[in-house]
């Protein structure tokens, strides 16, 4: 197989991946109103359940990143699909709360870890010129993912039938492990890092995690890459739990809920193609600056919606642009890490943004319960994402002088 078919078979495995990890992503809440009928669980108790699975990807993301590091991108993701495949049935297995939360709990860190790698073998697999578009190629899986677990939960139609979108997302990643085996190829940039290292008698030591995120000038870009990975996760994430307890608050029926919940993870998988091919195309720096302009004008046409239609406008908007510019943060940070230590530098920042998907629907869920309006919230998310704006700017700014002193130097590594 010829290395560029050998990069489109990656892509595409990883692909597949991302759509199984937004369907288990988005599973427990398909599931969680049956769920809860059937174990007498509280509302309470139901978002432990749902935060179990957020807990977990957090280490997962940044110990499936340095591992990856130090074993192979390869290796790491197949045991991490392995974990939430298998988790993931074991859901269909719970018999009280607690063994509900032990069984969520292992399958986030299963899924945590996949992110970082998938980021990375889409990174490494395309050139430099298209390694936004391939990741955001990859990422789009996931919105698609979710919406595929929406559906399954919509044609059920028995109290048990919750335990079918488990079936689906555990099933799915233990079909995909032979595959994945057999035809996805080891990073390349990841071997001849390794075999570098080797020939330098380094003994295949990886880079520690300080001299990974801090030094050779990359504090300012691992600080700032946090701030918008965090800001931008917190809204995210805010809006993926929320919106439609939004709608239903305007009056809206649970049908146009779902409607606009539908809008939103299409908008997502088109925005997370097409926003990351126009960076490629575009650059960097206007790239991100509409994106977050698109996020802000989303945000306030959600915010004024009122009837049905605009809802599902307001949230094919949002999708497109959050879930559309989370693609691009992903890529910016496989840009911003050199081979040797990119798994670290990506985990550690998709542990970070993990953090905001924790923070984001706990802080709404508080408002709320004090009685902020779903439009007050949504318009109050709009300075975050100025923030967080500014520190993706700070990024690309960062790469741009770091390009620049490359052409003067040859002798500077490069990513």
């Amino acid at each position: 197989m010829g290395s560029s078919a050998s990069n489109k078979v990656t892509i595409g495995l990883c692909l597949a991946i991302a759509l199984l990890e937004g369907l288990d992503l988005q599973s427990a809440g398909v599931a969680g109103p049956r769920m809860a009928k059937e174990f007498a669980l509280s509302v309470a108790q139901m978002g432990w359940a749902f935060s179990a699975g957020a807990i977990g990807l957090l280490p997962g993301a940044a110990c499936g990143g340095r591992l990856a590091d130090r074993f192979g991108r390869k290796r790491v993701l197949m045991v991490s699909v392995a974990l939430f495949g298998v988790f993931s049935l074991a859901t269909t297995l719970v018999w009280n709360f607690e063994s509900l939360l032990i069984a969520r709990l292992m399958t986030g860190l299963g899924l945590g870890a996949a992110m970082p790698n998938l980021i990375a073998l889409c990174s490494e697999a395309a050139g430099p010129q298209q390694r936004s578009t391939a990741v955001g190629a990859m990422y789009c899986g996931m919105p698609f993912g979710a919406a595929i677990a929406a559906l399954i939960g919509m044609l059920g139609a028995s109290p048990t039938s919750w335990r079918d979108v488990f079936y689906v997302g555990g099933l799915g990643p233990i079909v995909m492990l032979p595959l994945l085996g057999a035809f996805l190829r080891e990073s390349q940039q990841f071997v001849a890092a390794r075999a570098s290292r080797v020939s330098s008698a380094a003994r295949d030591e990886v880079p520690g995690i300080g001299e990974a995120l801090w030094r050779a000038g990359r504090a300012r870009t691992t600080i700032s890459l946090w701030i918008s990975y965090l800001g931008t996760l917190i809204v995210l994430y805010f809006l993926m739990n929320w919106l439609p307890s939004m709608v239903l608050a305007r009056g809206l029926t649970r049908v146009q809920s779902n409607i606009v919940l539908m809008m939103f993870n299409i908008g997502g998988g088109i925005g997370a193609v097409t926003i990351a091919t126009v960076m490629d195309r575009f650059g960097r720096r206007r790239t991100v600056i509409g994106m977050y302009v698109g996020i802000a004008v989303a945000l306030a046409a959600l915010a004024s919606a009122g009837g049905a239609t605009a809802m599902a406008c307001g949230g094919l908007l949002c999708g497109l642009f959050l879930v559309g510019g989370q693609s691009v943060l992903y890529a910016l940070a496989g840009h911003a890490y050199p081979t040797e230590v990119r798994g670290t530098g990506v985990g550690a920042a998709v542990a970070v943004g993990r953090l905001g998907s924790i923070l984001g629907p706990l802080v709404a869920g508080q408002l709320f319960a004090i009685g902020q309006s779903p439009s007050m919230l949504v318009a109050s998310s709009i300075p975050l994402v100025v923030i967080a704006a500014i520190a993706a700017l700070t990024v690309v700014g960062g790469f741009a002088r770091r390009e620049s002193m490359e052409k003067q130097s040859p002798e500077i590594q490069g990513v």
